[in-house]
């Protein structure tokens, strides 16, 4: 074989060809997005994390099977399909128009590979390993850490104190254990160092929807990618079932990343699934995650709390109404404090948890704001009074996922521009 030409692809606003709607798709589409391309996804089927990135507007579904047209004016081909022949005939249109094509069945037939890839702010390490994907993930993620912990040359990091280092983590992860694990409010780099370790070693990975999605794409080519969201049945029998295919896996000696948006036990049911394990008899690691419910503000400005302002907040769901006998938050006596309210999953609920909170002390002109995907290229930010939130929201198409904060310290920084 011969040598293969290394390459950087500008994709801005070019587009992009995806055949194919699973978990090999799911993992390569976040950074195809990343990198700014127009996708056009081809499938009669897709996961619900590429549903949702359709019902975002992020990328282009076309339901239905591959056609050779599909190719025309595509940069980039990527087969992400484990049928040899329906590849085949992907590959056989992109190599007749002179379109370099990807393909996970076979990396001998396709006329450019992807690489395993880490990203440590503006460094992009790309390994390729001739086609040993083991060796190239191994390679990958030793640049990586010393990125990380500033051990490669020309890339510093200051010490960090060794009382303040806490303690060694475990040198490896053990086949027949379970990790929750925070993948953080949106943006990859804020899942924590540890977490990510775990990650790279993991055997199975169980992930949310709202997990960052490059982070699924650092995956080894051979970690079972089970999407949570795609589970059926109802809220209660699908939380089962997680929890029967993690305490599975784990048994039959693998270790597993249950990989959660935010913080495990943030509204993440984190600790119903780690009682399945404990009951199951299977070990359990829990790794913090940054919670989107101060993340989310923070990054639109937003500090929950602030010296003069707001002295204490508290996080509630906004997932059942206010008026739902089901509801365990006391909504009336949030109405009459005078800290911070951090809202999540409140969107659909907002006009009911608005006039519950002014009918029960707050002010109509109490500071409020909207945060829709916070710290991803996708965050936007409506700031309103309580009174009008619902209207200017509405107006302005925000979707879910959101946080909403109430409260005097939306405005305290209003002078501080925002990074």
């Amino acid at each position: 074989m011969t040598e293969l030409y290394p390459l950087a692809l500008r994709l801005t606003g070019r587009k992009v060809l995806v055949v194919g709607g699973g978990a090999v798709a799911t993992r390569r589409v976040p950074a195809l997005l990343s990198a700014g391309a127009r996708v056009l996804l081809v499938s009669p089927h897709l996961t619900p994390a590429l549903r949702s990135l359709v019902d975002a507007g992020r990328i282009t579904w076309a339901e239905r099977r591959f056609q050779a047209e599909d190719v025309d004016g595509a940069w980039l081909v990527q087969v992400a399909v484990d049928d040899n022949l329906a590849a085949a005939a992907v590959s056989a249109a992109a190599l007749e128009r002179r379109v370099f094509c990807v393909r996970a069945d076979d990396r001998d037939a396709a006329t450019a590979w992807t690489p395993a890839v880490a990203r440590h702010g503006q460094v992009t390490v790309a390994v390729t390993a001739g086609g040993d994907p083991h060796r190239a993930q191994v390679v990958r993620d030793a640049v990586r850490d010393g990125l990380a912990d500033g051990t490669l040359p020309g890339c510093h990091v200051p010490d960090t104190p060794a009382s303040f280092r806490g303690p060694a983590p475990e040198t490896a992860a053990a086949p027949g254990r379970v990790a929750l694990v925070g993948a953080g409010p949106g943006d990859p780099e804020l899942i924590t160092v540890k977490g990510r370790r775990l990650l790279a070693t993991a055997d199975v990975v169980v992930a949310d929807r709202l997990v960052p999605g490059l982070l699924l794409d650092e995956l080894r080519p051979e970690v079972e990618l089970v999407d949570a969201s795609k589970i059926p049945y109802g809220p209660a029998k699908a939380q089962e079932e997680i929890n029967r295919i993690i305490v599975d896996r784990a048994r039959a000696g693998s270790f597993v990343v249950r990989l959660k948006g935010g913080d495990p036990y943030v509204f993440g049911r984190g600790g119903e699934e780690a009682v399945a394990c404990a009951e199951a008899g299977v070990p359990v690691i829990v790794v913090p995650g940054v919670t989107s419910s101060i993340a989310a503000p923070a990054v639109a400005g937003i500090p929950v709390t602030h010296r003069g302002v707001a002295h204490e907040f508290t996080v509630v769901s906004g997932h059942v109404a206010p008026d739902d006998p089901t509801s365990l938050v006391d909504w009336p006596s949030l109405g009459g404090m005078r800290g911070t309210v951090v809202i999540l999953m409140g969107l659909k609920n907002l006009p009911k948890i608005a006039a519950t909170l002014m009918a029960h002390g707050r002010s109509a002109s109490t500071p409020a704001a909207v945060v829709q995907e916070g710290t991803t290229s996708e965050q936007r930010v409506v700031k309103a009074a309580l009174g009008d939130v619902v209207e200017k929201t509405a107006a302005a198409g925000i979707r879910p996922p959101a946080i909403v904060v109430v409260g005097d310290v939306v405005n305290a920084l209003a002078t501080v521009p925002v990074a």
